[in-house]
């Protein structure tokens, strides 16, 4: 019985055991038992909720063993609702029965004979408590089978769980009802704006389904220049800081030509303190990483600073569609690093920004396949028009092109005059503070899904990079019309916008399930699960191709295959190595004797947007 659903209060809810947790009342501590792991509650209807060694074995087959020993009085299940919440509830043993009109007290003896259970109260006539005996089945499936009994109108077993305590609150930040990417009500609060309702991330319902605004373990490293580390909504959250110029923990301020990195970092994770904003994760540290930099080196060291110093997510809202600033493979590697080793192994999370050129290709840091790439939609649920496009679009996000997002303003940020000197910061030219400002682009987009990443790890902080990943995906809701998405994703919306509740849920029901995804659609592709179709042959190590790239996750490699075998209807070789102890594909697009053959491939390949090299197939064994 992992499952059963039962009537509850109004409805009916399906409750899920737990792989983890039982409950037991016991004659001694339960921690003087060898079987029992770690209590983690002292008194959950009237049990104490622990975990087992299980030594291999089942949670049932170790729970009826520990049932066996003699000081044991109790043991049993713990349950949760799957997709709603993680929460612990325990049956007490107890059930409430309501009885038909004109059952007699034998007729309802007889229910109490038939299931071994014990009266506790008669409340009226056709109104009882009853408790199960150790001779009784689950209180659960009694009260299941009870409720298919003609003889009874309502049975529902008393459950005990943790309650709220009303701890999460909605924020009370001065600015929060501005913040329509968080809920959009239908239009902008103190201007005649009309928005479409509902075109949001969905934020505060993900907060309300976590109980809170997430966890200050999750650390988002933002990477860009112009932080105003002083601003009142980031101070507080300043967590190992970085300037990559001066090579130390003083981040540089107060130069006009940098004011960008504040209202990125503002849009994730603007603490809830009352004034002003908050962001999509307000509990998040921030990991200011001041400096950006085409440079190799200063690449590597960007992102080997964020793994040694424990980011878990990685924010850039910046990059190049200049094709003479094309990733080179060490860069390459850099990225992937990060995204393979950081976080001791489960991998950062990396956003980048696809940039607002208005391109049918999207910027080259962005088009690295371990990283998140995030387009733009607007507060009418429509395409950005300046967002770029492109197939390794992976979600899109609200930001400007109908009305903009408020955000956090540097104190040095000079703001952007008309010759009225009205417009400054504020588009409509009203003030809402001088600490704050009108904000967009997919510089906006691409930290607020940062932020929901955050959410994603408070739910569930064992998931990989390659598994947050896959949740936005499969959680996104598809905007614009279905002639947009060719089997599930979209050049311009990715696989669709960003879903917070939806993506937190997901989160919630793999922490339980040992993170097994469910049936899903052809987005499954990401995690490298699905049916597909190979015709594999050994390709003999002579010629010439073009290399695309080397990737470490297998979803990747499969995603790769389809993409560039259906561009350029060439053969697709892939190497398959051990490099320090990890799998690496590499991926070559093509197999020709003669060289200029495969560069006249590169050629085509580059009029696509894709990064690529000419690689001699001899040198990738």
């Amino acid at each position: 019985m992992s499952k059963i659903t039962i009537k509850s209060g109004k409805g009916e809810i399906t409750l899920k055991k737990s792989s983890r947790y039982v409950g037991l009342k016991s004659k001694k501590p339960v921690t003087d038992r060898d079987a029992v792991k770690k209590e983690v509650l002292s008194n959950l209807g009237g049990f104490k909720i622990v975990t087992l060694n299980k030594d291999g074995k089942t949670i049932d087959e170790t729970l009826d063993e520990v049932r066996k020993e003699k000081e044991v009085e109790v043991g049993t299940h713990v349950y949760y609702v799957p997709g709603m919440s993680q929460r612990p509830m325990v049956p007490t043993g107890e059930i409430y029965v309501v009885f038909q009109e004109d059952v007699s007290e034998e007729e309802q003896m007889l229910i109490l004979d038939e299931y071994n259970l014990q009266m506790v109260e008669r409340r009226s006539s056709d109104r009882i408590i009853l408790k199960v005996t150790d001779k009784s089945p689950n209180p659960l499936k009694v009260a299941a089978a009870l409720q298919k009994t003609s003889l009874v109108k309502m049975a529902e077993p008393d459950l005990d769980a943790l309650v709220e305590e009303y701890e999460f609150s909605e924020p009370f930040d001065t600015l929060y009802a501005h913040q329509w990417q968080l809920r959009n009500p239908g239009f902008i609060t103190d201007v005649q704006w009309t928005t479409k309702k509902g075109a949001d991330a969905k934020i505060v319902d993900a907060w309300a389904r976590l109980g809170n605004t997430g966890s200050d373990k999750v650390v988002i490293a933002v990477v860009d220049n112009g932080f105003d580390i002083n601003h009142p909504d980031l101070v507080e959250k300043v967590h190992k800081p970085f300037d990559l110029w001066s090579d130390s923990s003083q981040i540089e301020m107060g130069d006009s030509r940098f004011t960008h990195g504040t209202p990125c970092a503002s849009v994730a994770l603007a603490v809830s303190n009352g004034v002003g904003i908050v962001g999509a994760a307000p509990a998040a540290k921030f990991m200011p990483v001041s400096g950006t930099s085409f440079s190799l080196r200063a690449t590597e060291k960007i992102f080997d600073y964020c793994i040694d110093n424990g980011a878990d997510i990685i924010s850039c809202s910046w990059g190049t569609t200049d094709s003479a600033f094309d990733l080179n493979p060490m860069k390459i590697a850099a990225i992937s690093k990060a995204a393979r080793e950081g976080r001791n192994g489960k991998g950062c999370i990396i956003l980048f920004a696809v940039g607002n050129d208005d391109l049918d290709y999207v910027s080259y840091y962005a088009a690295h396949p371990d990283v998140i790439a995030v387009a733009a939609t607007t507060s009418k649920d429509e395409h950005a028009d300046y967002s770029n496009r492109g197939r390794e679009v992976t979600i899109c996000a609200p930001s400007n092109g109908d009305w903009p997002i408020t955000a956090a303003r540097a104190s040095w940020d000079e703001g952007i005059s008309w010759e009225t000197g009205e417009y400054r910061w504020w588009r409509d030219g009203r003030s809402r503070g001088s600490n704050y400002k009108h904000f967009g682009g997919t510089s906006s987009a691409c930290p607020l899904v940062a932020g929901v990443c955050a959410l994603i790890l408070s739910a569930n902080p064992e998931l990989t990079a390659a598994e947050v990943k896959e949740i936005l995906t499969q959680t996104a809701d598809q905007v614009g019309g279905p002639s947009e998405y060719i089997n599930g994703h979209s050049l311009k919306y990715g696989y669709g916008r960003v879903n917070a509740d939806k993506a937190v849920a997901e989160a919630l029901r793999r922490k339980d399930s040992g993170n097994e995804p469910p049936v899903v659609d052809d987005s499954v592709i990401a995690a490298g699960r699905g049916i597909f179709r190979f015709q594999v042959r050994r390709q003999e190590p002579t010629g010439y191709g073009v290399q695309i790239g080397a990737f470490a996750e297998y979803g990747n490699v499969l995603i790769q295959a389809e993409k560039l075998e259906s561009l350029f209807d060439a053969p697709i070789i892939v190497s398959i190595n051990e490099l320090n102890g990890k799998t690496v594909y590499k991926i070559v697009v093509g197999a020709f004797e003669d060289k200029d053959d495969a560069r006249t491939l590169l050629n085509r390949v580059k009029d696509q947007g894709i990064n690529g090299f000419i690689r001699a197939i001899k040198d990738l064994a």
